[in-house]
């Protein structure tokens, strides 16, 4: 049993990797479609896994959400229930990648990677942590209004992307994804927490913010992604519904990117001192688009 974090490159077939530069070019966003995500701070609807990956991720999010598994106590998070209300069930993790092979190989996901950096302005991307997000059909949580950089300030410059997949069908019934467009322009925001109430965030926007916050649901596919900008307010609502809504969830950042505090970035994670560049063994450079 090994901490696969060890190991920079796909481990598996399960996504076949380009071998010519031509080959990548599948994989590229159109202008019209970064046009798009700067404009509104999310692309919605980019293709990332097969029927034959989605059942294979499934099958490994059924595995580490054992609080048993050997390898757990190398996650850098596990929460069985984040919002600590039975009716109201949100499982939320970190560092699943480290654990099984399908979630590792995903991050070396050739659609994901183009993209990740085409939205970053066409620079290096570097690996920052995986999250999985799961509400049990009838009594499955809410996510709260947030931004992601709020929890994020213990690295700097801001120049992080956050790619979201289902691995269900999510639909407004069982709470998929939730944007507010041009949101990314509103600047840091309070963080709230992140499986409390809904109008937490609320609370803490200006009379103008609150009259431009008008959500727009993104509901996806199974194995299709939504990528969004770490200062777009998004949530979701509880999962009332008769199916579940599992997720998993993939963090980069530019490389470049340096550590703003001495304590651990990560559960787990040697500390980086402040002012130090993100690099090693847990935030590998997954991509740079000048090796193609």
């Amino acid at each position: 049993m090994k901490d696969l974090a060890d190991f920079h490159y796909p481990i598996s077939d399960l996504f076949p990797q380009p071998k010519s530069a031509s080959d990548w070019d599948q994989y590229r966003l159109s202008k019209e479609q970064i046009e798009f995500f700067h404009e509104k701070g999310y692309l919605a609807g980019i293709k990332l896994l097969d029927d034959v990956q989605i059942e294979a991720l499934k099958n490994a999010l059924d595995e580490v959400m054992d609080p048993k598994h050997p390898l757990h106590h190398l996650f850098h998070e596990f929460h069985s229930n984040e919002s600590g209300d039975p009716n109201k069930v949100l499982f939320h993790s970190l560092g699943h990648w480290r654990i099984a092979e399908a979630f590792h190989d995903v991050i070396w996901n050739p659609t994901f990677r183009m993209v990740a950096s085409q939205l970053l302005g066409d620079r290096p991307v570097r690996f920052w942590h995986d999250q999985l997000f799961c509400k049990p059909a009838h009594h499955g949580g809410n996510v709260a209004w947030h931004q992601d950089y709020s929890y994020w300030t213990r690295t700097i410059e801001m120049q992080h992307l956050t790619c979201w997949c289902g691995l269900d069908d999510a639909t407004e019934d069982n709470g998929c994804l939730q944007y507010v467009p041009g949101s990314h322009r509103w600047g840091l925001l309070e963080k709230p927490a992140l499986a409390g109430e809904m109008d937490g965030l609320m609370q803490m926007m200006t009379e103008e913010q609150k009259a431009n916050f008008k959500p727009v649901a993104i509901p996806l596919k199974a194995g299709y992604a939504a990528f969004h900008h770490p200062l777009l307010v998004h949530g979701s609502f509880a999962n009332y519904s008769d199916r579940s809504r599992k997720a998993f969830v993939l963090n980069v950042f530019a490389d470049g990117t340096i550590s703003n505090t001495d304590e651990s970035l990560l559960e787990g994670v040697p500390v980086i001192p402040k002012g130090k560049k993100m690099e090693g063994k847990f935030f590998p450079l997954i991509f740079d688009p000048k090796e193609i």
